[in-house]
């Protein structure tokens, strides 16, 4: 925005700011050197002089908030968040990496106002909160492979390697159908699941891919014979194994038409030569992110701002197209009026990425305005498959109330 001497700013009503400070308030301007503005104010006295009241209103929080969902996929989710201050749209990335707890059973969606009343009053704690995400976070429970039982491998994957990979593969089941196992618990249908692996690669013929399709879902349990100092005589006795089964898995109702799969069946586990092979079991429990990745329920869970692209003035004919031909994703586009001449016009301002490209050199700057609208969050999750995308918003949400009546409690 160009600068203005004080003596020629136009008159402004008593409440309301001057455009040059309401720009600074609300957006981030990006400059073709760094951006600028990119704080907000808080303080609610900030324009007391000028007469407006900068304090958190609960009527004009609810004037102004929504949730526009753009797009919902089986695995991901686009939403923008609007009329929200950062730190509460961080809380959110925070909570949906490492907070969101799966709990037994399956809650209704949140309610616009309900939202709303969480979101304020995270709102009002929001410099409290930020500080309890980073020192509380990591409570986010999903099942995977923890335990590895390798009875044979010959391939070229050494043995740790090899359970490492197993327990990034994530499973196509619902956590919150299952119990946390502790040091001191026997496994059971209710907190284990159990995988087979046993390929082998004949010695003639070329190599063997391996894939996560092979790991096959052992609804009875452990297979494997457990090692005793004592053995017994008797034919009839049960062998002991490594897992305790009451009863089948695929018995359960939650499972007997939903079969316990790896959600990715072309994962690479390893590749066999000619005479190699692997045997081995693995055991999957309910576990923390905070303890491990292979325990997150999202692949990445990320968001900017919304991207505001402003022609400060007319780019008409050959300036026009070069414009067009300037950005790389195709923000621009060209409207004709009249009498062959061309006129470039802001076609999709949301695709912006601000490399600046269109601001570079020969006065660009002086025509076109890169900003970030700074209440304005485009999210994306990216489920790894547990549980979809909207009922991880749904707990975040559970999540972000919870600690916002923690905070309270503690503070009354």
């Amino acid at each position: 925005m160009p600068r203005v001497s004080a003596l020629n700013m136009p008159d402004v009503p008593t409440g309301q700011l001057p455009p040059h400070l309401e720009l600074q308030r609300t957006r981030v301007s990006c400059a073709s050197d760094a951006p600028t503005h990119t704080g907000n104010i808080l303080y609610s006295g900030a324009y007391a002089e000028m007469g407006v009241d900068n304090s958190l209103c609960f009527d004009e929080f609810l004037k102004n908030f929504r949730v526009d969902v753009i797009s919902v996929e089986e695995d991901e989710m686009e939403f923008d968040m609007i009329g929200i201050d950062a730190s509460i749209a961080n809380a959110f990335r925070r909570i949906l990496i490492a907070e969101v707890k799966a709990l037994k059973f399956f809650g209704k969606p949140y309610a616009p106002e309900e939202i709303e009343t969480v979101l304020l009053n995270a709102s009002i704690l929001n410099m409290d909160l930020n500080v309890y995400l980073v020192t509380s976070c990591w409570q986010l429970p999903t099942m995977a492979i923890e335990k590895v039982l390798i009875a044979n491998n010959t391939s070229v994957v050494q043995d740790e390697v090899l359970s490492h990979r197993l327990g990034l593969i994530p499973i196509k089941v619902d956590p919150r159908l299952f119990d946390y196992m502790s040091e001191t618990d026997t496994p059971n249908e209710k907190n284990t699941i159990v995988f087979k692996l046993n390929v082998q690669c004949g010695r003639k013929g070329g190599r063997l891919t391996v894939k996560s399709n092979e790991l096959k879902w052992l609804p009875n349990g452990s297979e494997f014979e457990m090692v005793t100092g004592s053995t017994s005589s008797d034919p009839n006795t049960k062998k002991k194994t490594y897992t305790s089964f009451s009863c089948s898995q695929d018995s359960l109702p939650e499972f007997a038409n939903n079969p316990i799969t790896p959600k990715h069946e072309d994962i690479i586990i390893s590749k066999l030569g000619p005479g190699q092979g692997i045997e081995l079991e693995a055991h999957a429990v309910k576990g923390l992110g905070k303890s491990h990745a292979k325990w997150s329920p999202v692949c990445t869970t990320w968001y900017r701002m919304l991207p505001e692209v402003v022609l400060l003035q007319e780019v008409k004919d050959e300036k026009a197209e070069e414009l067009v031909k300037k950005c790389p994703v195709n923000v621009f586009d060209i409207e004709d009026i009249g009498k062959g001449r061309k006129r470039a016009t802001v076609a999709r301002p949301r695709l912006c990425t601000l490399c600046r490209e269109c601001i570079r050199g020969d006065d660009w700057e002086k025509r076109v305005a890169l900003r970030r609208v700074k209440d304005h969050f485009i999210f994306r999750i990216e489920s790894a498959g547990a549980l979809p995308p909207e009922v991880l918003f749904t707990e975040a949400i559970k999540i972000l109330e919870e600690k916002c009546e923690r905070v309270i409690t503690e503070l009354t």
